[in-house]
């Protein structure tokens, strides 16, 4: 597997150039991006960012309060639908484009191939979401291929559980959420999408989906009943194929540990045959699962959110030391290179809120950390580049440091970016540029060092525990090596300038397959403005480099 970066993007927020931003505004109101946006000169900035791939959140039609009948689509009942644009996690027909995206309706899938054409001729690939555990309230296909039985369509709602069902319900009881909801009808209840089999789920549930029934009979301890195979994973067969005969490149697949292991591992494998370079990433937040979700169900990557995404975002809070991070690695034990790193993403608040760091040059260490530690795919989410800060009060979603994925809205860094479509910096603020840059030039970095893509680790926290020039709690230091490509990667988390004296172990020497005392010319390649110098490599003598507060050193060794 090669390294790739990622830029997450919900295309409702990108080129929208509607300025309002309304509380709780309409569509008419607030305006919303769309596919068409994205166009070549879009795609070659995103390219020039130092991306590989970009995930397009958002793609499959989900329930709205944006009335579409005059498209053929049928109207959602408000009470089931946050927000006024709605949830994209919840799917109301998984063989549909969001007609929000569209800039003529009836042709949104045209738009979205064309999409995925341009985005291939940039030389970019596509990564959509496939929601698999949960779907609308009110699901239809209105577009599902002739000869394909709806989801749900063949149920029988009397029983609870069936292997042949699509649904879990609850018999003889209307669905009555503990809140008030108005001019509803759901006979018989069906289980919400966060495993509440239960006709009354509450305000804090996903109470606008339903759960999806791959064959596991939760009400008699999780009994599995995968022989034959379950309906539900015929139809879901179906779905991600006829995607990925779409040319879509992967599949960001939401909750993925709330569905079967047993699932993704006969899924994947047959997907494959036809579409062998198709990638799945997983949301899998157990790590007691993730050997299992990789091995047994074939996915090529799981978030790192539990363990990295964790830890750096404590030490960054000053709640953990820097040496924590050898930890994390140490953890994953030959499985690394299979997680996604992150800072961001539409579940995460944003680094620059004032939930987090408030200043989103404080994460740049981290930034490194989790962009070069292992070969390991990174990512970004749109707007992180110009340290958006999603402080605004949107409508469904408040002030809560992330911004909406329920509301329609205009992210303002990104729109001033985006500038009409021509794109260029005129219009950002110069710590915008600051934060642009930076991720430009790590992004790019971790892209093309083979050092990075390919090379090994080495960390050197152990070494400097007792070292009196270098504090454990606030610095970190590692090499990254592929054949003669060398790197010395130096972090410090601290708000102070660290002139720091590395202890370089003799065993480091035969790891690194080089000689103890080898001259070397270095340069800093992130923080281009410094010259470079030569020195001599070795164990008698700690190596010295000047860091400045909340900032790294990505130092490339040439010898």
């Amino acid at each position: 597997m090669a390294k790739f970066t990622l830029y997450q993007v919900l295309v409702r927020h990108f080129g929208n150039r509607t300025k309002t931003n309304k509380f709780d505004g309409t569509l008419a109101e607030n305006g919303c991006g769309k596919m068409n946006n994205f166009t070549t000169k879009a795609f070659s900035e995103i390219k020039n960012l130092g991306i590989s791939h970009v995930w397009f959140t958002g793609i499959l039609e989900h329930a709205t309060q944006t009335d579409y009948t005059d498209n053929g689509i049928k109207t959602d009942h408000k009470a089931v639908v946050k927000g006024k644009a709605g949830s994209p996690y919840a799917v109301k027909d998984y063989y549909d484009v969001d007609p929000d995206l569209a800039v003529d309706v009836d042709k949104r899938m045209t738009e979205f191939e064309n999409l995925v054409k341009r985005t291939h001729k940039a030389e970019l690939k596509v990564i959509i979401d496939f929601i698999p555990n949960h779907v609308a309230r009110e699901y239809h296909s209105d577009a599902k291929p002739a000869g394909i039985k709806d989801l749900g369509e063949t149920d029988n709602s009397a029983w609870a559980f069936s292997p042949l069902n699509n649904f879990y319900y609850i018999p003889n009881q209307v669905f009555k959420p503990n809140f008030e909801i108005k001019d509803y009808s759901e006979f018989p209840a069906k289980a919400t999408g966060n495993d509440q089999f239960t006709a009354t789920p509450t305000v804090n549930d996903w109470y606008e989906t339903i759960k999806l029934n791959y064959g596991v009979n939760y009400s008699e301890g999780g009994q599995k009943q995968f022989d034959p195979l379950p309906d539900t994973w015929l139809k879901m067969y179906d779905i991600l194929h006829f995607w990925a005969s779409k040319k879509v490149d992967g599949f960001r697949c939401d909750m993925a540990e709330m569905v079967p292991v047993e699932f993704w591992g006969w899924v994947i494998p047959r997907l494959k045959i036809d579409f062998p370079e198709l990638i799945f990433i997983a949301e899998v937040y157990n790590p007691a699962e993730y050997r299992n979700y990789i091995f047994n169900g074939k996915f090529d990557y799981l978030y790192d959110k539990v363990g990295l995404y964790d830890k750096l975002r404590s030490i960054l809070t000053e709640n953990h030391d820097a040496s924590d991070i050898s930890h994390c690695w140490q953890a994953l034990d030959g499985i690394e290179n299979n997680m996604l790193n992150f800072l961001e993403n539409h579940d995460e608040q944003r680094i620059a809120s004032d939930f987090f760091c408030r200043d989103a040059k404080r994460a740049f260490p981290a930034m490194v950390i989790a962009a070069t530690l292992t070969q390991a795919p990174v990512m970004i989410y749109s707007g992180q580049e110009f340290g958006e800060k999603g402080m605004e009060n949107e409508g469904f979603s408040g002030a809560d440091g992330r911004t909406t994925i329920f509301d329609y809205r205009s992210i303002e860094s990104v729109q001033n970016w985006f500038n009409n479509g021509k794109f260029g910096e005129e219009k950002l603020t110069d710590e915008q540029k600051l934060i642009r840059s930076f991720y430009k030039k790590l992004m790019n970095i971790s892209l093309t060092e083979k050092a990075i893509t390919e090379g090994q680790l080495y960390d050197l926290e152990y070494a400097n525990f007792y070292n009196p020039h270098f504090n454990t709690h606030k610095h970190f230091a590692y090499f990254r090596k592929s054949e003669n490509d060398l790197l010395l990667i130096v972090i410090n988390f601290n708000s102070i300038e660290a002139n720091l004296k590395i202890a370089i172990p003799n065993e480091v020497f035969d790891f690194l397959q080089i000689e103890n005392g080898i001259k070397v010319t270095i340069k800093d390649i992130l923080n281009t403005v410094k010259e470079e110098f030569k020195t001599i490599l070795t164990s008698s003598e700690k190596f010295e480099i000047r860091v400045s507060k909340h900032s790294a050193c990505i130092l490339k060794l040439s010898y």
